[in-house]
């Protein structure tokens, strides 16, 4: 898409010299052919160091981008606008796909344009792998499951009944008059080789760039996984655990029954999470945790019984 085009949709005035502007991209990861957006004060640090051939900032950044910037009230709205624009279709060209002739493939299951499976594996009734999966060898995919297009699959995975890999993720950029504007996914989804996901778990596609779950990672029934969100090596999420967008984990996390995160945060190596705990710090490694606000277990434990002492015998009294 031209960048005048791209003016137009957001209904400035172009002038200068056009361009091929091929994709979004962050700020980190930007090249020439791409546009990015800076949304506030804390990321004009990646401002100088970013090649995106057009930035989209507010007019107070502009000497930060070197004649580079395309300036709007609103960078996060204009970028969700532009992002259904650069949406990746959802139906694409014919493209062969690459299945192993070892592979077991059940009645009523969908298979896109260009996927690829290796040796072994099973495929159960009512299953969907959208165009261009990757799915390694010796992995299970049970009925109904939805693998969206663009993921990858590592060997000896088992994806269990109605999980979803891959759907987009939940990010709405606001307009003033309380409109939720869609902002369209175009990253991906890796499961690394002999990671189990439970019944009706879904995992949300990164917005640039993957998310990602590392090798030997088991995650259980019900759990929702966040875009961008990081999943360390032989982490363990059990039932109904929540992460928000772009959490990162350490390897050997294990975060008990409803227990969450806030977005943008990282988990140490070997941290326990408590069920029904809610992280909404950074947390240090090698320890357990529990309760909201977050603090070190055997705290949590001290707080309860400091709680029931006080207001338990006066409830007592009371009666």
């Amino acid at each position: 898409m031209k960048l005048s085009q791209i003016y137009s949709i957001l209904g400035l005035e172009f002038s200068g010299d056009d361009m091929e502007i091929v994709s979004l991209s962050s700020l980190a990861l930007a090249k020439r052919a791409q546009m990015s957006y800076c949304d506030s004060s804390k990321n004009t640090k990646y401002l100088p160091d970013c090649q995106a051939g057009a930035i989209l900032v507010t007019k107070e950044m502009v000497e930060m981008v070197n004649g580079r910037a395309v300036v709007v009230d609103n960078p996060h709205l204009a970028f969700a606008i532009l992002s259904k624009h650069f949406a990746k279709a959802l139906i694409r060209d014919f493209k062969p796909s690459n299945i192993d002739e070892s592979v077991t493939i059940m009645p009523n299951v969908y298979i896109g344009n260009g996927v690829s499976i290796g040796k072994n594996c099973l495929i159960m009734p009512g299953a969907y792998i959208g165009d261009d999966v990757k799915i390694g060898n010796d992995c299970i995919i049970h009925p109904n499951v939805t693998i969206y297009a663009d993921s990858i699959i590592g060997n000896e995975c088992i994806i269990n009944a109605n999980s979803v890999i891959g759907s987009d993720g939940f990010g709405y950029a606001h307009t003033k008059t309380g409109e939720h504007i869609k902002i369209y996914h175009n990253g991906w989804v890796i499961l690394e080789d002999c990671v189990e996901i439970g019944a009706c778990t879904t995992i949300d596609r990164g917005v640039f760039e993957p998310t990602i779950v590392r090798k030997y990672s088991k995650i259980d029934n019900l759990v929702q996984v966040g875009h961008n969100c990081e999943i360390g090596y032989g982490s363990i999420l059990v039932s109904q655990v929540g992460l928000a967008g772009s959490t990162k984990l350490g390897r050997n996390v294990i975060m008990g029954g409803q227990s969450g995160t806030a977005g943008h945060l990282s988990i140490g190596d070997f941290a326990k999470i408590a069920g029904r705990g809610g992280v909404s710090k950074n947390l240090e490694g090698g320890k357990e945790y529990g309760g909201y606000p977050i603090m070190e277990l055997k705290e949590w434990f001290k707080t309860q019984a400091r709680f029931l002492r006080e207001f338990g015998s006066k409830k007592i009294a009371k009666r």
